[in-house]
């Protein structure tokens, strides 16, 4: 092989030939590649047998010799619910661990994972959900023990794998048709644990191989099957006559039911019937006794029950002729098969013991004869009793109709009797109350014009005092009114008076603080100084001060003199003031 290394191009030589060209092989980050019998290169010769593991990120081409073992392959990236199953090729040493060639163990995940060539992916296993009802078969490889994992998610562990339930064809037949879910044409799942729904009143019986014991289940509930139990399968007779294995079943019915059935019997004269005959039954049984499994102790009670049931009204109707069986068949039926209790009556029930199977009633729903000469002439006797009867009944329904005629006659004229004599009552009792009505109205007439004259005078004294009572309030209000203006008037004289005196004596109080005011000023104006020197001059000079200050009267003095004012405030106040 000649690469770039080599030589950037090459002619071949004339002894060599151009087997093929290499394409260059590119492993990615998330990629790595197994090669067989690679070549050493450090002697440059294939090393058979033996393999190399390359990982990304990496590009090379195959030697002569080389091959990829799977292609280019990818990372294994687990999740945290995913799992690989490894087995080891040959013994090598993985960390402190050493395994030998043949051991298994999982790498779980998260994780990125790229296997070494000692060691061979069996496979990819991921975490198994399941619900509560939901559970699958596991087998533990090295001791071969199968159990069932029910009720929570699982993830088998290296030592163990999904085991398949085999069942017989007629049980995956009937799961196929009355398991919830199962549709047609799709294939059971055999590593899931398997599950039927028994319904309402209903059991069914499972059967342990291993334990080699049944168990029975009462509806309503859910049957799961461990590794070792299979269904017991019910085959029972059907049609009508009854046939034997007709019905296939899982699930046993408690009743109350019922079953039909044709029955071939033969009277003492030879006349063969067949009888269609209905029974009501059902299973007395309680689930928690003992002898509850007595239920399936007879694989087909229907075909038993029948047979047993024909054979006892065989017997009734063979020692009877055709006649007195077609009068009292039905007595002669449910006699021969309930038979009768110590009182002469009839009983109501019969019972099997061996599967508590009960038969409580019986409806005779046909009884047809078989030879064609016999059922016609039947048919003839039959057709000349219904005649027979019609017209028995025809007569006795004209003699019915003429008595009842004669009687609605009767009837009728007693009706138009008493008819006549109410008649009579109802017109003299209306004569008396239209007599009575006469008087009623005079009557009332009467009082009518009497109240009204009554009620016109009360009316009349009525008005002439509400007159006088409005009169005296209308001088009461004339009264009021005056007094009310007179009382309006002094009291505005009053107020106009009170105001004059209040003016003047504003005015008088505002000419005296004048008046004060003026001597207070003047006092200011001269000042305390001046007046000391007008107390210390002499009299003329004092007297000539006083005159040119316009002053009348002044009294000037040191404070140690006392004199006498008493008088003297006569002279201060002006005359006018003194003459108001």
């Amino acid at each position: 092989m000649v690469t770039l290394q080599d030589a950037e191009s090459h002619i071949p030589d004339v002894s060599e030939q151009v087997v093929g060209e290499i394409p260059v092989t590119i492993l990615s980050s998330r990629e790595y590649a197994v090669i067989l019998d690679p070549v050493d290169h450090k002697t440059g010769k294939p090393q058979l047998g033996n393999r190399e593991l390359r990982k990304g990120e990496a590009s090379f081409f195959l030697r002569p010799g080389e091959r990829l073992e799977a292609g280019i392959q990818k990372v294994h990236v687990l999740e945290t619910e995913e799992a690989l199953l490894l087995r080891s090729r040959e013994a090598f040493k993985d960390g402190n661990t050493v395994h030998h060639p043949g051991d298994r163990w999982m790498i779980h995940g998260p994780t990125d994972y790229i296997p070494p060539v000692q060691v061979e992916i069996v496979e990819k296993r991921k975490l198994i959900p399941l619900d509560e009802n939901e559970g699958i078969y596991v087998r533990d490889v090295k001791t071969g023990r199968v159990r069932a994992h029910i009720g929570s998610s699982y993830m088998l562990t290296s030592s163990e794998e999904l085991w398949s339930k085999e069942l017989p064809a007629v049980v995956e037949e009937l799961l196929a048709k009355e398991v919830s879910g199962a549709g047609k044409g799709k294939v059971r799942d055999q590593t899931r644990v398997v599950v039927f729904k028994a319904p309402h009143n209903t059991c069914v019986q499972i059967y342990d191989y291993k334990e080699k014991k049944a168990r029975i289940v009462w509806g309503p509930d859910l049957v799961m099957l461990g590794p070792d139990e299979q269904f017991t399968v019910l085959s029972l007779s059907g049609d009508k006559p009854k046939r034997p294995h007709v019905i296939k079943a899982l699930s046993l019915q408690l009743g109350p039911d019922f079953m039909t059935d044709v029955v071939i019997v033969e009277t003492a004269d030879h006349a063969r019937l067949s009888l269609k005959l209905s029974y009501n039954w059902h299973f007395e049984v309680d689930c928690h006794s003992k002898d509850a499994e007595k239920i399936f102790a007879v694989p087909d009670f229907v075909g038993d029950a029948c047979k047993a049931v024909a054979s006892r009204v065989r017997g009734a109707v063979a020692g009877h002729s055709f006649d007195e069986f077609h009068k009292h068949s039905a007595k002669l039926i449910r006699t021969a098969i309930f038979g009768i209790d110590e009182g002469g009556k009839i009983r109501n029930r019969f019972a099997f013991t061996q599967n508590k199977l009960i038969v409580s009633n019986i409806d005779i729903q046909s009884v047809e004869p078989v030879d064609s000469r016999t059922r016609d002439a039947l048919q003839k006797s039959v057709q000349l009793a219904i005649e027979i009867t019609t017209k028995s009944q025809e007569a006795e329904a004209r003699h019915e109709a003429e008595r009842r005629e004669q009687e609605a006659r009767g009837r009728l004229e007693r009706q138009k009797i008493e008819d006549e004599a109410e008649a009579e009552k109802a017109r003299t009792h209306l004569l008396g109350l239209q007599a009575e009505s006469a008087s009623v109205e005079s009557a009332g007439q009467a009082v009518a014009e009497a109240k009204a004259r009554a009620d016109a005078t009360q009316i009349e004294s009525e008005a002439k005092v509400e007159q006088s009572k409005l009169s005296a309030k209308a001088e009461k209000i004339k009264a009021d009114a005056e007094l009310t203006q007179l009382k309006a008037r002094q009291e505005t004289e009053i107020g106009h008076q009170k105001a004059l005196n209040e003016l003047e004596i504003c005015r008088a109080r505002d000419l005296a603080n004048i008046e004060s005011s003026k001597f207070k000023n003047i006092v200011s104006a001269i000042g305390a100084n001046t007046l000391k020197e007008i107390a210390q001059a002499g009299p003329n000079l004092q007297l000539q001060l006083l005159k040119g200050l316009g002053l009348k009267s002044f009294i000037i003095t040191d404070g140690s003199s006392p004199i006498n004012l008493f008088n003297s405030a006569g002279g201060l106040i002006p005359p006018q003031i003194s003459d108001q």
